[in-house]
């Protein structure tokens, strides 16, 4: 199934992000937590690859699990940063094989000392690139505090209609923490013209460390209310754990009771957490 249609069914989905191992060895455990968060019957899975399109066989090995075996429409995310035009071909044909309908195409976080692609320059050439070859349902990724390294909300939202315009049919938002921070930013869309369902990212975070670098790549901001949350329970993994879901579902309550009812959910593989957050959510996601 595609996901443009998932999204255009009028109903609220909650879908789930994870990432595959760096090695093969780790490979099982991955694969039994793809099996466990398809249990949780979200509306589709997607999956991450490596810094620079690394790990991209297994990228696509998870997904067909995710699809294939356990029955949850998949998401494959695909990187160009590093990859020319041969390497792309490469690994629509592999998600052909496995009958991967469905591609996030990003441009991917610069790797140092990395040469860029002659053949990629942004996440719109990527696009237009898989567009070309085959039937298949392109996302792609937005910014509400805006792109790193765009100078203005304005350019920035330039560069996502260039996206569009390449056949990308559906938006995920990076992770953020303050939802006014998200309804302005589709009221700019909205004002922009651009009309294709958005997927609210939200990360639960169970890990005070884990957030720094997250924020550094994303541009995201910390409201002072969730640095609080940081500052009193970061120290105490029980407690910031319960802490990170609660503020999360607070999040998506909030999203849906507004009109925001595609939620895509930052598990960093932990599908216990998107449990509890889905047991929170479990009255309201299904009205």
């Amino acid at each position: 199934m595609k996901i443009i249609d998932v999204l255009n069914s009028g109903k609220a989905t909650v879908s789930c992000e994870l990432f595959p191992p760096k090695t093969g060895e780790q490979l099982e455990n991955a694969k039994e937590i793809v099996r466990q968060t398809a249990a949780l019957n979200p509306a589709f899975i997607s999956v991450t690859c490596g810094a620079g399109g690394s790990n991209a066989g297994l990228t696509i090995e998870l997904a067909d699990i995710a699809q294939n075996e356990c029955g949850v429409p998949a998401l494959v995310h695909c990187t160009c940063v590093t990859a020319t035009n041969d390497q792309i071909a490469e690994r629509v044909n592999a998600m052909k094989a496995h009958g991967l309908q469905n591609v996030l195409a990003l441009r991917g976080d610069i790797p140092e000392g990395v040469t860029l692609s002659p053949d990629f320059t942004h996440a719109s050439d990527l696009t237009a690139a898989i567009a070309a070859a085959g039937d298949f349902c392109i996302g792609g990724a937005c910014y509400p505090d805006k792109h790193p390294e765009s100078p203005t909300v304005a350019a920035d939202i330039d560069g996502l209609k260039r996206k569009l315009e390449a056949g990308c049919q559906f938006l995920t938002t990076q992770m953020f923490f303050d939802n006014q921070v998200l309804y302005r930013y589709l009221l700019e869309l909205l004002r922009a013209g651009v009309d294709v369902p958005v997927c609210a990212g939200i990360m639960p975070v169970i890990n005070s460390r884990q957030i720094a670098r997250s924020c550094a790549l994303s541009g995201t901001l910390l409201p002072p209310r969730f640095k609080a949350i940081i500052d009193r329970f970061g120290d105490d993994p029980v407690a910031m754990k319960q802490a990170g879901i609660a503020y999360a579902t607070d999040q998506i309550i909030d999203l849906i009771a507004n009109g925001v009812t595609h939620i895509h959910l930052y598990t960093m593989n932990r599908p216990e957490v998107a449990a509890a957050i889905l047991q929170n959510l479990s009255g309201i996601v299904n009205q």
